[in-house]
């Protein structure tokens, strides 16, 4: 009787282990989800900012039709947004590609790493009337 006892307890916590194990690994699939949606979140509303940007007249500080005056630098994005917004708990944001006459190219790069060690990443290409997501990572 004291074998069979044994045995189930032995039993019983290797169960309670692998519970554990698939939890664990549930829930960092999740967290790394929810980081995705933030990033492209974010980058969304860069791409909306920048759009903006687009349509504004020169004269009251846009690009009057044009991305050309956000360069891919901390002065291109500060014309956007704040650096609170730019390095936020959601991820990091840069304009990737300095705008032209016509496109504009930014990166996210997520804050929660996934399992190789690398972080999830984005670029958004806007046009004055579109936003377009990629999946770099």
């Amino acid at each position: 009787m004291g074998q069979q006892q044994l045995l189930l307890i032995i039993l019983g916590v290797i169960i309670v282990g692998i519970a554990v194990a698939v939890g664990i690994t549930m829930f960092q699939d999740n967290a790394v989800d929810q980081n995705r949606s933030a990033v492209i979140s974010d980058l969304t509303t860069l791409a909306a900012k920048g759009q903006q940007y687009y349509a504004k007249p020169t004269t009251l500080g846009g690009g009057g039709n044009s991305f050309v005056g956000l360069s891919a630098d901390s002065v291109g994005l500060g014309l956007l947004a704040s650096s609170a917004f730019t390095n936020n708990a959601n991820g990091t944001y840069t304009i990737k590609t300095a705008g032209t006459a016509t496109t504009l190219v930014f990166r996210g790069v997520g804050k929660t790493a996934l399992t190789d060690g690398t972080f999830p990443t984005y670029d958004m290409t806007v046009t004055f009337q579109t936003q377009l997501p990629t999946k770099v990572n």
